[in-house]
């Protein structure tokens, strides 16, 4: 079956993917938090850790380039793909029997370890989805995708918390490695065609891919094109503009993301509501924002989506940062939370949808590498800084200050030279 045939078929196979990809950060993300918390561990280790595992994530892009490069016949991104979620599972599977709020010393290099294989992995569906997909087709392309990743961390999140109690961390652990392999086989047996339809134009500027160029999926570029192609990419404004973007605008909803957990915790709600705010409201919110940031993205233009999402983004932490300060009871705050969840949703799809846009396609996992690079690297800085924010000034100063600097990100969205309407990016 080919599953880069339809637009239909690319965005089952990309959510199953995406769904491989975000049921382990959930774990890590979302439940370990709790797990580690109760288990005595202070707020600074937990938010370290965090910072340690997307610091993997942020610099991806140093290898990347072999993706883009390092591809046979035999090997392609399939392989990249299937070699990654090997490591996943390798890494993972020390898990079913670590106790782990007694072994950090162990959990630590284990789990950077499993960041760098699943850092992989993301590196090889983004180059796979930017070769296969049109423009008109990404941002709800990446709704799904989205949609996949999140309601693997939610699952495996919030869930994990719930599920716990009845089949215990090891079997969580367990049900986990089940879903991974479960996706590695059908990465496996699928054998999708990367050439389906897609087009080959890159961004405003860049050359077209000559009619003739391999499959994406079956033979790298050449070192010297490659290396032509990269300069071009990285001479251009919008490429440096989206970089910077990508570093600060989600600073205030990552520094949430990292604590909510704890922060639930700490304003009386017991570890059964987080679980179950996890595993229910925030999925929803999250996929109906995906969902609908990716439509609004394809039909408005990606970077006015992202615009307004990023807006609707940084007032709901100031608000959050408010209501932290004035002491409002957990109902206030997780309504204010399955918002910013919502506005999340919005942000991440039409965001990742205008950086696929400035992307090459024949740079796929290198170009694109370097823009989730950065969103990862703002993860990792933010939630450094709102463990140390928070430790001194509290949650509500934590949450001002990064919710300003992700509000004070926004006008470099005006350097960004993006068509409204993606599709005509197409040469």
């Amino acid at each position: 079956m080919e599953l880069l045939r339809t637009p239909a078929r690319r965005r089952l196979l990309f959510a199953l993917l995406y769904l491989s990809e975000g049921a382990p950060i959930g774990l890590l993300w979302w439940a370990l938090p709790v797990w580690l918390r109760e288990g005595g561990a202070p707020l600074s280790r937990i938010t370290l850790l965090a910072s340690l595992l997307a610091l993997p994530w942020s610099a991806k892009m140093l290898w990347a380039p072999l993706v883009d490069v390092l591809r046979t016949p035999r090997f392609g991104l399939r392989g990249w793909l299937a070699a990654a979620q090997c490591g996943m599972l390798v890494t993972l599977a020390p898990l079913l029997w670590l106790d782990l709020a007694g072994n950090l010393p162990i959990l630590v290099p284990l789990l950077v370890l499993h960041a760098l294989a699943a850092a992989t992995q993301d590196v090889a569906i983004d180059a796979m989805a930017i070769a296969s997909t049109p423009p008109s087709e990404r941002g709800r392309l990446n709704g799904w995708m989205q949609a996949g990743m999140l309601a693997g961390r939610a699952v495996f999140g919030g869930g994990a918390l719930l599920a716990a109690a009845w089949i215990g961390i090891r079997g969580v652990v367990a049900l986990l490695l089940v879903t991974v392999a479960a996706v590695l086989s059908l990465v496996l047996l699928a054998r999708p065609r990367e050439t389906g339809g897609a087009p080959q134009a890159g961004p405003p500027g860049a050359p077209a891919a000559p009619a003739s160029a391999p499959p994406a999926d079956r033979e790298g570029a050449a070192p010297e094109g490659f290396a032509r192609r990269l300069r071009a990419a990285f001479s251009r404004p919008s490429t440096w503009a989206g970089l910077a973007f990508a570093l600060v605008g989600g600073a205030g909803f990552e520094a949430v993301g990292v604590v909510a957990s704890p922060f639930l915790l700490d304003h009386g709600a017991s570890r059964d509501q987080v679980g179950l705010f996890f595993a229910l409201p925030v999925v929803g919110c999250l996929v109906a924002g995906s969902l609908a940031g990716g439509r609004l993205a394809d039909g408005w233009g990606a970077r006015r989506a992202t615009a307004l999402s990023g807006a609707v983004v940084a007032a709901l932490v100031l608000a959050l940062a408010g209501a932290a300060a004035a002491a409002a009871g957990t109902g206030g705050l997780v309504v204010l939370l399955s918002l910013l969840y919502l506005g999340i949703g919005l942000f991440t799809a039409s965001s990742y949808a205008l950086f696929m846009n400035l992307t090459d396609p024949r740079l796929g996992a290198t170009q694109f590498s370097a823009f989730m690079g950065a969103t990862n690297l703002c993860e990792a800085w933010a939630a450094l800084a709102v463990g140390r924010l928070a430790a001194g000034q509290g949650y509500a100063g934590a949450f001002l200050a990064l919710g300003l600097v992700s509000l004070a990100s926004l006008p470099l969205l005006a350097a960004i030279s993006v068509r409204s309407r993606p599709e005509r990016l197409a040469r």
